[in-house]
């Protein structure tokens, strides 16, 4: 019983504290956006799933203290509930992670970027100066990229996505997995099947978004 008990308590100090962060972000932001804003944020969609995983995590910890001696060598239904309810809802508790860290979060401007609307799984916005650019980076973003000039493949690990709302332009940059040293700097394009890629040849504008990268790190 102890394990499971140690088990609750962690999930809720971790899990929990990321609904209360959640939970003030609305509070605190709900004033100031719209309806339709509010909603179109992807933490304020989904918080009602931790919630309901708190309340779960009580009730669970109250069955568990409930159990005597005779039944310890049983399964312990509610836990196993409480287990299941995480796994199907797995996607939404990192989203919500990833929210919590998310620059997003407690922003209550009127937003000029594509904000949620572009947000990729296990992404989060790491920078943001509210008027004209933003850093989005991710965990695990990768693209099969074919070289023109060679026609080798190689796969690309996106280190991160920058956003000119003034120009509404998207760039990416990319490493290669298996050479380090062979980074790019692209047009993004995103697609709902395929992504496409541009050519930067405006030095000044590169080394914009270059700078801007790593200002973010």
């Amino acid at each position: 019983m102890s394990n499971d008990i140690d088990f609750i308590d962690e999930e809720r100090r971790y899990w929990g504290k990321i609904y209360t962060d959640v939970a003030y972000a609305i509070s605190e932001v709900s004033p100031f956006l719209s309806e339709k804003d509010l909603k179109n944020r992807k933490y304020y969609i989904k918080a009602p799933i931790l919630q309901q995983y708190t309340k779960l995590l009580d009730s669970t910890e109250t069955d568990c203290k409930k159990k005597s001696i005779f039944s310890m060598f049983k399964s312990n239904s509610s836990l196993t509930l409480l287990q299941d309810f995480k796994a199907k809802n797995i996607c939404d508790f990192k989203q919500l992670e990833k929210c919590s860290k998310c620059q997003c979060l407690n922003c209550a401007f009127e937003c000029k970027f594509k904000g949620c609307a572009s947000c990729r799984e296990s992404s989060l916005i790491c920078s943001c100066d509210k008027e004209k650019t933003n850093v989005r980076k991710f965990d695990n973003f990768t693209l099969d990229l074919t070289n023109n000039d060679t026609g080798r493949s190689s796969k690309y690990k996106a280190l991160a996505v920058v956003e000119d709302c003034n120009k509404d332009k998207l760039y990416i940059l990319l490493q290669n997995l298996s050479n380090s040293d062979d980074k790019l700097v692209l047009y993004y394009y995103p697609g709902i099947k395929d992504d496409s890629f541009g050519e930067i040849t405006d030095v000044d504008e590169f080394d914009f978004i270059v700078e801007t990268y790593q200002s973010a790190e």
